[in-house]
């Protein structure tokens, strides 16, 4: 299955480094575009001088281990696109162009599930779609959801336990289930 990543989804840390567990268990094919990646170092900013840098760095390492998750598109693409926000067109596009199966997005209100089934694509929120490959493969999903603590704990040094950590990700029926 491969699925496009929104912006929104890339950019928080939690969230992302969940998504891209479960697709580094092979579970999907992660697919973006730079403007997406653009998108997400921008949006980094918010967190200080370091926030953009960091994000650039991880950017880079994410174009190195996933190297066929990048898409492209002509123009014309999205000129014949519509969606709710014009801004949001290069997603769909992005989508289209890589033959995703899905967006994972937060932004359920721009990506109109009609607009998005004329284009062959569905839509998720990322809390469902990661609960959904739960459901398909538990022990994956643990194995990812494990070292993502793991990773909050070293990297913050608080004693983060993975209901709340997972719940201020946004992901609150992932944490039900990996708790």
């Amino acid at each position: 299955m491969k699925v496009l990543l929104d912006t929104c989804v890339l950019f928080p840390t939690v969230m992302r480094e969940v998504l891209l567990g479960a697709a580094g268990q092979g579970l999907f094919m992660p697919l973006w575009s730079d403007r997406i990646l653009e998108e997400w170092a921008r949006a980094a900013r918010k967190l200080g001088p370091e926030g953009e840098a960091q994000a650039r760095s991880e950017i880079t390492m994410l174009a190195v281990h996933w190297s066929k998750a990048s898409v492209t598109w002509k123009p014309s693409l999205e000129d014949r696109l519509y969606l709710p926000d014009p801004n949001d067109t290069h997603v769909l596009a992005a989508a289209i162009a890589g033959s995703a199966d899905m967006i994972v997005t937060v932004n359920a209100k721009d990506f109109p599930r009609n607009i998005l089934a004329e284009e062959g694509v569905a839509r998720s929120d990322p809390d469902a779609f990661l609960f959904g490959l739960w459901q398909a493969n538990p022990e994956a999903l643990q194995h990812v959801a494990d070292r993502v603590l793991a990773q909050a704990r070293a990297l913050s040094n608080e004693d983060w336990h993975m209901r709340p950590l997972l719940k201020k990700a946004r992901l609150p029926r992932l944490a039900k289930a990996v708790s």
